[in-house]
Order: structure tokens, then sequence, then C-alpha cells
């Protein structure tokens, strides 16, 4: 869970980038705008601030499309915060109520990770990645960093759908993911989400061997992040310790489990030491 909080977090200052670069407070009280405030609150994560001025927008019949965009984004942050029931119906309505013919190239893209993350929220894992597979490669150019955490949350949501089914339907999922987390390795030896995601998948498939090494070898490329890794590094470890060791440790005889356990435990902080 705390890594989907940041995945979402991450995305939320993406999209921020999307809706439109906050401008300066004295600038905005020169050129009152509600649009433009909106847009502001929204990147300051004031969303309430943000919906109040997204409603005075909506006044402006060139605006609509655009404010209620802000809107259905901001009730998903309050939702993704409080959990409170109305937010996303609210959130609902605004977003299908968007006409995405009045919106910006930008803006499309933001209408979609927006229902995506409305299917998330609702448990409909599997249309949320469906949904959001293609603004992968068309958020590539919306705003720095934007198709990575793109591709990160994709993951997520496909990993949900997979875990939600029986264990023995969960592979052609995981297959799906690591192929897609390898391809992007291929074109980016950087990428922290197919750092996580391919030891995470092959962990979630069964392959613990591929899953130990994976992390290892995701713990030593996360030297060529922008972040020098850190984020990668403090999810690789929480998967090696709460997932992969314990999951190896279970194969062995019920009398060894705690030996393994603690030998592994011990052999990954050395590794993390020595890299």
């Amino acid at each position: 869970m705390a890594r989907v909080v940041r995945i979402l977090t991450a995305l939320t200052a993406v999209l921020g980038a999307v809706l439109g670069p906050a401008a300066g407070i004295a600038d905005a009280a020169s050129k009152p705008d509600p649009l433009a405030a909106a847009r502001q609150f929204y990147n300051l994560s004031q969303y309430d601030q943000a919906i109040d001025a997204a409603k005075e927008a909506t006044s402006r019949p060139q605006a609509v499309a655009a404010a209620r965009l802000i809107m259905g984004r901001s009730r998903l942050e309050r939702y993704r915060a409080g959990g409170v029931a109305r937010d996303l119906e609210d959130a609902r309505g605004d977003l299908r109520a968007v006409d995405p013919l009045l919106l910006d190239a930008r803006e499309r893209v933001e209408l979609q990770v927006g229902l995506g993350e409305l299917l998330f929220f609702e448990d409909r894992y599997g249309a949320a990645a469906e949904l959001l597979a293609p603004v992968i490669e068309q958020s590539a150019s919306q705003a720095p960093e934007a198709r990575a955490r793109a591709l990160d949350w994709w993951a997520t949501a496909l990993d949900r759908q997979a875990q939600a089914l029986p264990a023995a339907e969960r592979a052609p999922l995981y297959t799906r993911l690591t192929a897609r987390m390898e391809e992007e390795l291929r074109r980016d030896p950087a990428s922290a989400a197919a750092g996580y995601w391919i030891a995470a998948s092959a962990r979630a498939a069964g392959d613990l061997d591929r899953a130990w090494s994976a992390a290892m070898a995701g713990w030593v490329r996360a030297a060529l992040a922008r972040d020098r890794g850190l984020s990668l590094r403090t999810d690789l470890d929480k998967l090696v310790t709460e997932g992969i060791i314990p999951d190896r440790a279970a194969k062995a005889p019920a009398r060894d489990r705690k030996q393994v356990q603690t030998t592994l435990a011990a052999e990954w902080d050395k590794f993390k030491k020595g890299w």
C-alpha cells in the first residue's frame, strides 16, 4: 500500500505539470482567472480551493471542460487521502461530463489517467491497466518523468488484477508485466519501474531465484537513476526482506526455516553494504 500511495503521489506531481505550470501568487492576483487559479491550487495540492476555483470557471463556456477535469482530479486526490465515498462519486460525475474535444493534448492525457485512477479506486484493476497502457507512450512528451510514472502505475494495476485471480490463473498477467518491463530496461537501463517490477513479478509468479537475482541487479542498476536509486532501493529492500526472503525460507523444511531466513537476511545485508 505504501508503494501505491507513493506512485499516486508522484502521478499527482506529474499531472500538476499536465494541468499547467503554477504561476506566482502575485501574478495570479494581477490576472484574476479562476481556471488558472484552479490549476495553481491543484499543483499546490490545495484541492478544496482548486474545486472552488474550478466551479467559478465553469461560468465561462470555453473553460467548462478543463474546469470539470480539474474538479474531477481534485476530488480523486481528496478521495485518495480521505476515503470519502462522495468524493469518488462526484469525481466520476465530473470526469464523465468532460468533453474531450474541448481539451488540448495534455489535458486529454490527464483525462485518461484520471479515468484510469477512477477505475483503480473502484477495484477494476484490469480495466485500469488497459486504459493506462497506451497512456505510457502518450505521456512521454507531456512532463518530465511522466512516462516512467505512468508505467509504474500501469504495472500496479496489472499486479492488483493478477492478485485478485486464483493463483493458477496469474501467470499470463505476470508474463505480460515482465515482458513490458524487460522492454523498458532495454530502452532505459535506469528505469526504476522496471528495476522494481521485474523482481516483484518474478516473486509473484513463484520464480524466487529470478526474483532474488533481479532484486540484486535492480539494486546495482538503481545508481543510474536521477535520485541515485533512493526510492527504488527502498522499495527493493522492502520487497526482499518482507517478500522474497520469507518466501524462499518457506520452501525449506519447517525445522530449517528460521535459520534459512536468517542466513538470507545476512546475505542481503552483506550485498547492500558492498553496493
